[in-house]
């Protein structure tokens, strides 16, 4: 799609957790068309634009959905909720990003994502369970507090009205009397060390993450062993904070591994 400037007209702004609020925007539907996984720029100045991804899919009405961390030390964070809360209309272009669900696909999904991070998984849910209700998904969403699962209720209610769909919370902060409730799988510590011992297969899966460049390198080395291959899985990361090799290199044989020098003489 070509990337186009527009106007949105703020909708609501509303409040999820302290720390991260939900913005709603109009627009023409046409004009806001985007695949799922795909991202918009806000403009805070003339020559400011901060990337969101996009929370929804895509559906005809004309709305658009943002997850927005607030960080109050940080001067566009600042800036962009006063702008949200005052001004009736912002400056966008979309849509942006490489990292979208293909159409017309039936492989099942693993999507993992930390924080908001959840805004781009949201998008890339919805769209593969309105095209396929019965397809194979499996969300895994790391946090640092239970607090901070600011849809959760939304996660939970995908894995209990569709069989196909498992949510996994992963918080590392877990009080050990988490209630147990439907449609949510409970997890204690960081997201790729509770990958390394619940993730069993890759097979036939399309994998998504969504996260800050050091998360995402982190399941993607956890996840390596398992045969991953790098055409299975996708993160706007990888075009942003690209890393070469991309999977990690295998750790040498130490009978085989040349010697280092000094060393020449001291191998059995």
């Amino acid at each position: 799609m070509t990337v186009r400037t527009l106007t949105c007209q703020v909708e609501s702004v509303e409040d999820l957790t302290p720390d991260v609020f939900r913005v709603m925007l109009e627009g023409r539907a046409e004009a806001i068309a985007h695949a799922p996984g795909q991202y918009l720029e806000l403009a805070v100045d003339d020559d400011t634009w901060v990337p969101f991804s996009i929370a929804c899919a895509e559906n005809g009405e004309g709305r658009l959905e943002l997850h927005i961390q607030h960080w109050p030390e940080r001067t566009h964070s600042t800036r962009l909720r006063e702008m949200l809360t005052h001004r009736a209309r912002l400056s966008v272009r979309m849509p942006h990003g490489e990292c979208t669900l293909p159409a017309e696909s039936s492989a099942p999904l693993l999507l993992i994502g930390a924080g908001t991070g959840f805004a781009q998984l949201k998008a890339i849910a919805e769209a593969a369970l309105a095209e396929n209700p019965a397809r194979e998904l499996a969300l895994w969403w790391a946090v640092r507090e239970r607090r901070d699962l600011y849809a959760e209720s939304l996660a939970r209610a995908w894995a209990s009205e569709h069989p196909n769909v498992s949510f996994h919370a992963v918080v590392e902060n877990l009080d050990d009397q988490t209630e147990a409730l439907p449609g949510v799988i409970w997890h204690a510590g960081r997201i790729d060390a509770v990958l390394a011992a619940e993730i069993q297969t890759l097979d036939g899966v399309e994998i998504y993450l969504a996260g800050s460049p050091g998360m995402v390198y982190a399941c993607v080395d956890t996840l390596a062993p398992l045969g991953l291959v790098a055409e299975q899985v996708h993160s706007d990361v990888f075009s942003y904070a690209p890393r070469v090799p991309f999977l990690p290199l295998p750790e040498a044989d130490p009978e085989t591994a040349p010697l280092s020098p000094g060393e020449e003489n001291e191998r059995p």
